[in-house]
């Protein structure tokens, strides 16, 4: 979303939530809902609670679309996802105890993509708290090793200044997720809190007199100060510009250069307004093209340059990289997925633009590293650089194109291999092919996935969505709920392997409930591939990896949506074109595509 489209859901949002206190008690629900508002947060991910139901209900009447998942975990997950997808920290509300642990997983998801989400999470009431109350946990303890931010409000009068913290602090700097723990007895009203107070009192004599006296102040204390309590204005978050005089030195260098590779990962699209807001996105694919450099878009920054611009090159990224003489990683750590920085060769000049000094040094120093927003410094590094990029490096780009054309080549001949059933190279060229411009696609799963990140491209900036550094199995349901919420006229295809699809599969269900037409596939080959293909020929046993071709498009009917079997290479364009039509009517679709085993990815491993 744009700043002036931001400032305005703002603003509306704000509106719509001061009406509302003219209807209800103001409480501590109330003042979190109107400040969730006010930042211009437009949906809340939840599972219900009676710890949290004042700030759904709240959130609700002022302005607030309140979407219920089956799982906690999902709820994060779409958070991510919306977070990824408008630049606004995406929001999950969750119950006190199990509500809060089922959420870890996803959170810490969050945390090594780097993805601004805000975690409230209900709690015992303040006066119960380590005294056995149901669902009381150190939650904070729990959490705080996987976010940037932990805190517990007091009073009632805390929450909006600590829900606006949460914001922000979500957003500033390197981003991430945050948790902001709600007690319930600061989420209801004061005449309710004080009426349950009462009944906890009972009891004659001294003792009874002193215990009420007692919660009566409590309860005084909580609310001191609430009727005045304001809801913050959001503040702008300044962008980290890169210093001018390194980045000079860093045009020097690329203009000595050979044969240059960039590497522009998720990072570059997080920052500086960029997600979410396309002129900001083009201005960043502008200076990728007038740099001119042989370019390799990673997770969120694929798309960024479109469907087929002949500077991005897509096969034998560590081979360009172990010839290159300089290497700029925009947003990308050299953790494993690039060996831990060996894949690029020790000869070479390393350039670093990263917003965190750990991960601009993670495994191997640059000789030129700028702490600073990577779209940013990418930006201002072309305008160093001047015109002519489309001149430079003439044959190191032939020799990288003609590589990747050979490539394709041995893909479209795998495709032609008789699997069994149907070919996943060949189903996974038919997706791309049925993808229209306006779309997005949810990547979760291994092997099935893996095969479709070398075949499926995506048409646009912030189309594509994978767990990140993590690789988090389950993120499925959620990411594609959240972009489907984002982008409610772009198909969303959720593309899951079976091994992935179980986590969240449930989400047909929100996808039903909430009229969400998600294009799900499903690559069942009766496995997880992606382990057997190390565990069979190092260890010579299956054991674990095995399933059934369990039959999820049923599943997925049971859940409210329509499901469809691919069991046949020859009606694989028929089944998708319909799964498309049910889309367009408005349903959730999943197509259960039974795939063979194939030889695209051997010798591939997970670890």
């Amino acid at each position: 979303m744009a700043a002036t489209e931001t400032t305005t859901a703002a603003t509306e949002a704000t509106t719509t939530a001061a009406k509302a206190t003219t209807t209800a008690e103001r409480d501590g629900g109330e003042l979190v809902a109107r400040t969730l508002a006010a930042h211009g947060v437009r949906f809340l991910f939840t599972l219900c609670g009676g710890h949290i139901s004042p700030i759904l209900v709240a959130a609700k009447r002022a302005g607030v679309r309140v979407v219920d998942v089956r799982d906690e975990a999902s709820a994060v997950f779409a958070a991510d996802a919306v977070a990824r997808l408008t630049g606004i920290p995406g929001v999950a509300a969750v119950t006190a105890g199990p509500g809060v642990t089922n959420t870890v997983t996803a959170v810490k998801n969050a945390q090594m993509a780097q993805s601004p989400v805000v975690v409230l999470g209900g709690a015992a009431a303040t006066l119960l708290k380590g005294r056995g109350a149901l669902q009381d946990i150190e939650q904070l303890a729990l959490l705080e090793p996987c976010v940037k931010w932990a805190a517990a409000a007091e009073r009632v009068r805390e929450l909006p200044e600590a829900t606006a913290t949460a914001l922000r602090v979500a957003a500033s700097g390197v981003p991430g997720p945050v948790f902001l723990e709600c007690p319930v007895d600061l989420l209801y009203s004061e005449k309710l809190v004080r009426e349950l107070y009462g009944q906890g009192a009972g009891g004659d004599g001294l003792g009874g007199w002193l215990l009420a006296r007692y919660l009566g102040w409590h309860a005084g204390r909580l609310f001191r100060g609430a009727g005045r309590a304001r809801v913050p204005s959001p503040r702008p978050i300044e962008p980290q510009e890169p210093d001018r005089r390194r980045l000079a030195r860093v045009a020097a260098r690329l203009g000595r250069a050979e044969r240059p590779v960039l590497v522009v990962g998720a990072q570059a699209m997080a920052r500086a307004g960029l997600a979410g807001a396309p002129a900001a996105a083009e201005e960043l694919a502008t200076a990728v093209v007038a740099l001119g450099v042989p370019v390799y878009l990673a997770s969120t920054a694929r798309g960024l340059l479109g469907r087929d611009h002949p500077l991005q090159k897509r096969h034998q990224r560590r081979k360009a990289l172990r010839e290159a003489d300089l290497v700029i990683l925009a947003g990308a750590p050299a953790d494993f997925r690039l060996d831990y920085g060996r894949a690029i060769g020790r000869g070479a000049t390393l350039v670093g633009f990263n917003l965190s000094e750990d991960d601009l040094a993670l495994n191997r120093r640059p000789d030129l590293g700028l702490a600073a927003d990577p779209a940013l410094a990418l930006i201002a590094l072309a305008a160093e650089m001047g015109a002519g990029g489309s001149e430079r490096w003439a044959e190191w780009k032939a020799r990288l194109a003609e590589r990747d054309a050979g490539r394709e080549a041995e893909i479209a001949a795998l495709a032609e291999e008789e699997t069994g059933h149907v070919n996943p190279v060949a189903l996974c060229r038919a997706i791309e092919a049925a993808l229209p411009d306006d779309s997005v696609l949810v990547v979760d799963g291994g092997d099935f996935v893996a095969t479709a990140a070398y075949t499926v491209r995506p048409r646009s900036p912030l189309s594509w969505l994978d767990p990140g550094a993590f690789g988090t199995l389950g993120v499925g349901g959620g990411f594609a709920l959240g972009a489907k919420l984002c982008r409610p006229d772009a198909e969303v295809w959720l593309l899951w392997g079976d091994g992935s699809a179980a986590y969240s599969l449930a989400e047909f269900d929100t996808f039903a409930r909430h009229g969400l037409p998600v294009i799900a596939v499903v690559g069942n080959d009766a496995g997880w591939t992606q382990i057997a293909r190390e565990q069979v020929p190092m260890l010579g046993d299956p054991v674990a990896t095995e399933l059934a071709r369990t039959a999820y498009h049923e599943v997925a009917a049971g859940y409210g949506g329509e499901g469809l079997l691919l069991d046949r290479p020859e009606k694989t364009e028929e089944v998708l074109a319909r799964a498309r039509e049910i889309a367009a009517g408005g349903k959730p679709v999943l197509i259960n595509a039974w795939i063979g085993k194939s030889e695209f990815r051997k010798g591939s491993i997970s670890l």
